[in-house]
Formats: C-alpha cells, sequence, structure tokens
C-alpha cells in the first residue's frame, strides 16, 4: 500500500515522540557545527564524523551546504574544516541582541518563589557593583536601604566580592584602595566595624574562585546574610550577578547548601544564554 502524503516523510523530517515538531536533518547539522565549535581548531572530516556518529559522506553533504551559506570553511592546505564568517557574524549579532536583564528576570523570579527571599540583579557601574534589578520572595522583610540604583560596596556585599574575584585587578583596583583605605560614609553600619587587609583580599578572591559563589554576612547589613552568583558571557568575562539576601538563620547560606547550588545553577542558566559553558562543557 502507497504512503500517505502525510506518512510518507524522510526519517530526517519526522517530528519526534514527544515534544514539539522539528526537522531532525537541522539538529543533525547543528551537531557538526558544534563538534568544530568544540574543537578549538580546524578538524579532519572523519574525526567530525566519528565526534558525531555519522558516515563520513553524510557529514561531507552537511559540510558542502555549510560552506555554501558561509557557516564552514575549509582549508585549503589539509582540507580540514573550522567555522566560517558567517558564524563569526552570527556570534556578533547574538551578543549584540543578548540583554541580561531580559533573559535574568524570569529566572530570578523563579528563585525568589522558591527560596522566598529578596534577589538582585547587579551590574559593574561607573562607581561599582549597582543593583539594576531586584525580585521580592513571600518572606522577604522590607530592605529599604538597597534599592534599584544602589551601589554596593566591593569587600562588603556578597554581590561587590563576585566582581572582585572575577573582574581584572584594574578594573576594581581604584575601589578596592579607597575601600582599605576605611569607610567613607556611615551608611552601612556594619561595614565599618571592620578594617580590610590585603590578606583578607586575597582570601575572598580565593574564596569565591573556588566555590564559585560568594557569601557575606553582618556585613552590608546587621543580621542579614547573602550569596551571589556570577553571570558570564560567551567569553567568560562576569557581567553581572544575582544575590540573594536574607536574615541570618532563615537563609542556609553555607557555600554548599542546596541554597547556594540553586542560586549558582541559575546564574549559569543566565549565562549559558549569553553563549558561556563551563570548563566541563568545552
Amino acid at each position: 500500500m502507497a504512503k500517505s502524503a502525510n506518512t510518507a516523510k524522510s526519517d530526517s523530517e519526522r517530528a519526534p515522540a514527544s515534544g514539539r515538531r522539528g526537522i531532525q536533518s537541522i539538529e543533525v547539522g547543528f551537531r557538526i557545527l558544534d563538534v568544530i565549535r568544540k574543537a578549538g581548531r580546524p578538524t579532519p572530516l572523519k574525526e567530525i564524523a566519528d565526534a558525531c556518529d555519522l558516515t563520513v559522506p553524510n557529514v561531507h553533504y552537511y559540510l558542502v551546504s555549510f560552506q555554501k551559506v558561509g557557516l564552514v570553511q575549509q582549508q585549503a592546505d589539509t582540507g580540514h574544516y573550522g567555522l566560517g564568517p558567517y558564524a563569526l557574524r552570527l556570534g556578533l549579532a547574538a551578543l549584540e541582541q543578548f540583554d541580561v536583564f531580559s533573559s535574568a528576570r524570569p529566572i530570578m523570579e523563579e528563585v525568589a518563589a522558591i527560596t522566598g527571599h529578596t534577589v538582585f540583579l547587579g551590574v559593574w557601574g561607573n562607581k561599582g557593583p549597582t543593583i539594576v534589578y531586584r525580585v521580592e520572595g513571600a518572606r522577604s522583610r522590607p530592605l529599604l536601604e538597597l534599592r534599584v540604583g544602589s551601589v554596593l560596596p566591593l569587600l562588603s556585599s556578597a554581590l561587590g566580592r563576585n566582581f572582585l574575584a572575577h573582574l581584572p585587578q584594574a578594573s576594581t583596583r581604584e575601589l578596592l584602595e579607597i575601600e582599605m583605605e576605611g569607610p567613607s560614609s556611615d551608611r552601612y553600619e556594619a561595614e565599618a566595624a571592620h578594617r580590610y587587609t590585603p590578606e583578607d583580599v586575597e582570601a575572598i578572591r580565593e574564596e569565591v574562585r573556588k566555590h564559585h559563589i560568594s557569601r557575606c554576612r553582618h556585613a552590608l547589613l546587621p543580621h542579614f546574610t547573602s550569596l551571589s552568583a556570577p553571570v558570564f558571557d560567551m567569553l567568560g568575562s562576569m557581567t553581572a550577578g544575582i544575590t540573594l539576601m536574607g536574615p541570618v538563620g532563615a537563609i542556609d547560606d553555607d557555600l554548599a547548601s542546596d541554597t547556594a547550588q540553586l542560586l549558582l545553577e541559575k546564574a549559569r542558566a543566565i549565562s549559558r544564554l549569553a553563549g558561556w559553558t563551563d570548563s566541563a562543557e568545552r
């Protein structure tokens, strides 16, 4: 019996058993492109085929089409394949269109709903770590001192410590020197009680880099604790941080706690939207 028009599709065009309809050949093509991306160098055809678990002729058909549109280019001397000029233009366009605020907002709302506490989005502004968005949880206590536009200290805020650990030292040096000379105001009562040494600064950097998340207790505000996780771009540079804050004892701020791991994973989810991959995914 002849197949109907609806059932005569090739395997590459059939919808998956579950989920939304897709075109399998496109997904296979992007598997090939991802192998080339992860290789980080022009790659032989057979190596690409082996990595994709496809035949060499099948992969070659895809590469010919990708070459025609500029997604892939072949080296004249070795015959190896690398990403082409259109792939570069796509990447640059994605960078220009990525908006950390729009990407972070629903994820921050999820964190606030799960934990019940306040979540901040902060970026590095002209004067240092700056809050640009805030979501309240069901258990949040009013934090009138910390509103959108507030500039936080580098050493005595979890957000600031994240930038301290991840930004180039040239970017943070001026603010760091000012804070180490002594507090310039009594705006944050708890901050004024501590003077940081160079050894303190290096210890902060090491702890954040080790755990990939920062913590600050009783420093920014008395009786409050905060955890902050970095958001990276596709080049691995920290562009923002999401910070969870609440009363000491109400939040489990152990760096290995479920709360800390939740915040870290959600920050990584935002980073992945910007094209970032950690070392385990390269």
